[in-house]
């Protein structure tokens, strides 16, 4: 199922907009970290508890304890005047909490004999900004350049929980978009017309369209809306439910250190609202930091202009995304007695499963020879056992939109008979009709 999310991902992100992929390193020097601030500016606060020694995330802590939210981002002394205020204790053992310190996420490994410094990438995109320059030169790109990438990130949490949604090393499909901060409001919105995008406002998510938030000054500028709109429809594609969406603009004291504006997604689930791609505007950070540190020119050229490209960033959580859009399709549906798992048909683990309707009379070796057929462009599930009724909602729970069966008429006519998973409605194909229906039912929109 990842795999088939990142393929919609690279079809309505990556190559509707006219990106680039690339597979970076995920060991990266010292160098790499401190001028991307990082080793500065990428950590928790944690307190500590006098009693038992446990650790605690701080603004988890007090969200949990007083119900309180304090920004991640503060000052360690807000933190101990939100703890000495409101009687915050260990939740373990009830002891008093030393006072709140500064952890660094990012796991620090050595290389080579000499154990040179480096770390594990906290998130995909450096290697993204320091490949730049080479990556503009080589494929001959021009702005607005689109670079995206997928792969494993590390992050040293300090209390990892929830199953997919806070993982120690985890999946992001990161986009970082370069482009001239002098023409951010030549982006053409024609694209992205139909997208409605749902923004908070204040604790009241209002609707409208890419343009018209650019206008009202909710969107800062139409580069940013136009992503924004890709992000929205992108994500109405995966069959998450739309109207439990958001983008909200991130305060000052919630946004990351590098971030000029930032737009968080968030979807609604049973566990709250959770973020699942962070859109940041870096501006000219990351470019500027890493050509003084390195000494290099990130500077291109953008017709007759050169310029040091801003950035705009679209870090996806995987994990997360999969996480809600399985909990959005999961359903009881009382009236017939099962459970099923409504993904979208071409993001369904399995696309079809292949039934014989008993085992003899050479049905399990015509089920066996169909199933051959199509198991190498369709993820098949071949299943020869219990009755029909049972296999049935085995594959309606596991979220499969097809169920071919092959049965005693099969062997007279070369018909089989095909299930849908969401009406439960049957009907009879030829069998050199599979592969056709196969193709049109579980193709992209």
């Amino acid at each position: 199922m990842k795999n088939k999310f990142l393929g919609l991902w690279r079809r309505e992100l990556v190559r509707r907009g006219g990106m680039m992929e690339i597979d970076g390193s995920q060991i990266m020097s010292e160098s790499v970290f401190e001028a991307s601030g990082h080793l500065a500016g990428f950590t928790d606060p944690i307190v500590k508890c006098t009693g038992c020694g446990a650790t605690f995330r701080a603004d988890r802590l007090i969200s949990e304890s007083a119900g309180i939210e304090v920004p991640e981002a503060s000052d360690t002394a807000e933190f101990d005047r939100a703890i000495s205020d409101n009687g915050v204790k260990c939740s373990g053992c009830g002891g008093a909490l030393g006072g709140t310190e500064r952890f660094n996420m990012i796991f620090k490994v050595g290389i080579g004999p000499g154990g040179e410094p480096a770390y594990l990438r906290p998130e995909t995109c450096q290697s993204i900004f320091v490949d730049f320059p080479r990556i503009f030169k080589t494929m001959r790109g021009r702005l607005p350049l689109g670079i995206a990438q997928v792969g494993k990130s590390f992050r040293n949490e300090i209390s990892p929980r929830q199953s997919l949604l806070r993982l120690r090393e985890f999946y992001q499909a990161e986009i970082e978009v370069f482009c001239n901060p002098g023409k951010l409001d030549e982006a053409d919105l024609a694209e992205v017309a139909g997208a409605v995008l749902r923004v908070d406002q204040g604790g009241k998510t209002v609707e409208t369209g890419c343009a018209e938030a650019v206008e009202s000054g909710i969107i800062p500028n139409r580069f940013v809306a136009y992503h924004l709109g890709l992000l929205a429809e992108f994500y109405e594609k995966t069959g998450i439910d739309m109207g439990k969406s958001r983008f909200r603009r991130l305060g000052e004291k919630e946004k990351a250190f590098y971030a000029e504006a930032a737009f968080d997604f968030e979807v609604e689930t049973t566990v709250g609202w959770l973020e699942l791609v962070a859109c940041n505007y870096r501006s000219d950070y990351d470019l500027s930091a890493h050509a003084k540190k390195s000494g290099e020119k990130f500077e291109v050229m953008d017709g007759e202009e050169k310029v040091l490209p801003h950035v705009f960033e679209m870090s996806m959580g995987i994990d997360r995304s999969l996480y809600t859009i399985l909990e959005h399709s999961l359903r009881e549906d009382a009236e017939n007695e099962r459970t099923v798992l409504s993904v979208r048909p071409y993001l369904a683990p399995v696309h079809v499963g292949v039934l014989s309707l008993v085992k003899k009379g050479g049905l399990r070796e015509k089920t066996d020879e169909i199933h051959g057929a199509i198991r190498r462009d369709y993820d098949a599930f071949l299943d020869h056992s219990g009755a029909i009724g049972r296999r049935y909602r085995r594959l309606d729970e596991i979220g499969a939109p097809l169920a071919i069966t092959i049965d005693h008429r099969t062997l007279e006519d070369g018909t089989v008979t095909v299930r849908r998973r969401d009406t439960m409605e049957q009907d009879r194909i030829k069998i050199d009709e599979i592969n056709g229906l196969l193709s049109t039912e579980l193709a992209y929109p």
